[in-house]
């Protein structure tokens, strides 16, 4: 295990002396702890930060790191903190690196059709200031209203509409990072072809955190849809409904924009947390299906078939939301799923696997023999079009805190075993970060680990950059 320097006083002067003293956190225990975590429940992955720093530069933070890995203190970058796997949680407490204050809009460029960002910009606010041009960054998540661009890029984010436009990693072109010497490298640009030299544009792009800190990003943007048209197709069950996603998408003759499922157990937490009344009794799974375009009658007759479609693959009722009112009905359902669990299971694990779209419906049903095994509860929910589940495994309110920190290690050895034999890997688009690390073998080679440790050592040889996260440094 490493050792790493505290921060001491000094430091934390020559941290001031780079950032100013209003933007340096030190020896405050209330404000230093909302640093201590992301939005993974409980307290279990929780560290505290020794020092927080909110440089607004490029030059700030090479000094920073530069400092950090001559002194040899970790570094933990931070963007709004809203991640599920702990990546930006200060494992070993260090330097959090906090990006709020670095969240311009450098330029945008509608000739080569490209965006520069700082890594501090709230994802949402990118496609707010590209509307009024008729624009669109396509690579956002289901959360782009509260998280940072830098972290959708440092975990490769997905999102619900990767089926049609793809996930983050697609739209990045060119990165500025800190490496973990301080020195500031430029990789990529803006250029839609390069072959100059090894490719690090998508080694970094995913890399959470544990090569470099972003300090600017050239994305791809895209014309912006002029309509959007959404369905929610009600199925009996789980099976029916998840084997109905790849007929749809090899034999409707149309490409989705989004393919999204629901379990019972998960749209109707969402439902009773936001009080909504859809008509759910017998509904055992849902899927959320989207299209969208620029002729609206195309649209409608899109819609109208993927209806009809779905409903030959076992949909006994398809609600079609032809206006902005229920698109947004609909979608609400789909994104407070997450926030309805942590309201009614205060012991719960969200796991983010990912599998061929079409092992969905087994993965699904050996999940709940799981369930069944352990007595919890495994909902499922997430992107079902491009194989993405997310689970949250829960433990009834009877059980102890002792229960649930036993059970769970054990549970979810067996969950990603299943994961596993067909053909999946931990995560989709939360990332490992620390939540999943000690983990990573049982999808992976220890071959293959060791060339993340490898290509880690040539970069960061005192492993400040984000330690505790994706693997260990040393083999056990």
């Amino acid at each position: 295990m490493d050792t790493y320097s505290p921060v001491t006083a000094e430091i934390a002067a020559l941290l001031e002396e780079i950032c100013g003293a209003n933007h340096v956190i030190f020896r405050d225990e209330e404000r230093l702890e909302p640093y201590s975590h992301d939005e993974i429940p409980g307290k279990h992955y929780r560290h505290m930060p020794e020092i927080v720093v909110r440089p607004s530069t490029t030059e700030e933070v090479s000094r920073i790191v530069a400092l950090a890995n001559e002194r040899h203190i970790p570094v933990t970058p931070r963007g709004a903190g809203s991640g599920l796997s702990g990546g930006a949680v200060p494992v070993f407490g260090g330097i959090v690196v906090a990006t709020d204050r670095m969240n311009k809009i450098l330029e945008l460029d509608k000739e080569n059709m490209m965006i520069v960002v700082q890594p501090g910009v709230v994802a949402n606010d990118i496609n707010e200031f590209l509307k009024p041009h008729g624009l669109f960054y396509a690579g956002y998540p289901m959360s782009m209203e509260t998280c940072y661009i830098g972290g959708n890029v440092a975990e490769n984010a997905g999102g619900g509409k990767a089926v049609k436009y793809g996930v983050t990693g697609r739209y990045v072109l060119g990165l500025e990072v800190v490496m973990p010497s301080g020195q500031i490298l430029e990789v990529g640009g803006k250029l839609l072809k390069d072959v100059t030299g090894y490719n690090l544009l998508p080694l970094l792009t995913g890399s959470e955190g544990t090569l470099g800190i972003f300090t600017k990003i050239i994305l791809k943007v895209i014309p912006r849809p002029k309509y959007q048209f959404d369905l929610l197709a009600l199925f009996k069950d789980s099976r029916t409904a998840i084997n109905a996603v790849p007929a749809t998408l090899t034999g409707s003759g149309i490409t989705p924009t989004s393919i999204e499922y629901m379990d019972a157990d998960s749209f109707k937490a969402a439902c009773r947390y936001l009080n909504e009344t859809l008509p759910y009794d017998e509904c055992g799974a849902m899927l959320l299906v989207s299209v969208d375009g620029n002729d609206p009658e195309q649209m409608m007759d899109d819609i109208e078939l993927l209806g009809d479609f779905l409903e030959k693959q076992g949909a006994f009722n398809v609600y079609v939301a032809d206006t902005q009112a229920n698109s947004e009905r609909i979608w609400k359902i789909r994104r407070s799923v997450a926030e309805a669990f942590s309201l009614y299971f205060p012991r719960q694990s969200g796991e983010d696997v990912v599998v061929p779209p079409a092992a969905i419906a087994d993965v699904v049903e050996e999940f709940q023999t799981l369930a069944e095994k352990y007595g919890v509860a495994i909902p499922c929910y997430g992107h079902a079009g491009d194989g993405n589940l997310h689970s949250r495994v829960s433990a009834p309110d009877s059980w102890s805190d002792e229960q649930w920190e036993q059970t769970l290690p054990k549970l979810l050895e067996e969950l990603y075993g299943v994961v596993a034999r067909r053909g999946g890997r931990i995560s989709g688009e939360h990332g490992i970060g620390c939540k999943r690390l000690k983990y990573m073998p049982c999808v992976v080679s220890e071959a293959f680990i060791d060339v993340l440790r490898a290509i880690k050592a040539a970069l960061d040889p005192n492993n400040i950059m984000n330690p505790g996260k994706i693997f260990a440094m040393t083999a056990k």
